[in-house]
């Protein structure tokens, strides 16, 4: 996910705000410093503020790890037939690997035979949150094989005030906050300024949170609930 705004956009609103439209107290370097530094805030918060979707081509085995922007795992998706503009194949699931290992204790194994036996296609994947940068898959594969994945990337610097800020343009007012944060903390020394920066805070925590709030409730995956008591009626009816 990207936005559309670049950083001079975000930039005329925060020098209007702090009443120096001509970068006398905070240069542009320092300000666009700061926007980078809310990206990333945002990010470690809501760190589907800048899901990738990607197909990636497996290591040979059962770990696996996203690409070099990756931070964390979102999910796994399906297999793929190729790395670049391969068609869909079989879904993908997430297990428990404590399961797993109870069932399969030598899924690990590149020689182990039956259903864990290592192939082209894989059945499950395992996540831990403790190192969210890999994953696992089940069975294991022995060649070529890809998977469509969603994950977390890391958002990229502005270099310039031209350039588009990584995360979604619905993110700006949480960016501008956070950017009159830093700056008013840097003048915490004067009067006011302090609660001012303490005031931007809490409203970029607080539009991160209610965000959050937000998304859960509009979660399509929601209507699952309603409709659980019509879906074995469709599926006896063969539909």
């Amino acid at each position: 996910m990207a936005g559309t705004l670049t950083g001079t956009n975000l930039l005329s609103r925060i020098r209007d705000t702090l009443q120096d439209t001509t970068s006398v107290r905070w240069t542009e370097s320092e300000l666009l410093n700061y926007i980078n530094d809310a990206q990333r805030e945002i990010v470690n918060f809501r760190p589907e503020s800048s899901a990738t979707t990607a197909t990636i081509t497996l290591a040979a085995g059962t770990k696996q790890s996203l690409p070099a922007a990756g931070l964390r795992l979102i999910k796994v998706v399906r297999n793929m037939s190729a790395a670049s503009n391969g068609t869909g194949k079989r879904s993908i699931r997430i297990v428990n690997v404590d399961i797993l290992n109870t069932q399969e204790p030598d899924w690990h194994d590149p020689d182990v035979v039956g259903d864990a036996a290592h192939g082209a296609i894989v059945k499950h994947y395992i996540f831990d949150e403790d190192d969210p940068r890999n994953f696992y898959v089940y069975p294991g594969v022995s060649g070529n094989s890809y998977v469509e994945i969603v994950y977390s990337a890391a958002p990229t610097d502005l270099a310039a005030a031209s350039n588009i800020i990584s995360v979604d343009d619905i993110y700006a007012n949480a960016i501008i906050d956070f950017v009159l944060y830093r700056a008013y903390m840097k003048d915490a020394e004067y009067a006011g300024n302090s609660q001012r920066a303490s005031s931007h805070y809490q409203l970029f925590t607080s539009s991160i949170s209610q965000g959050l709030q937000s998304s859960a409730l509009l979660d399509p995956n929601n209507d699952q609930v309603s409709n659980i008591g019509a879906v074995p009626k469709i599926m006896q009816q063969g539909r």
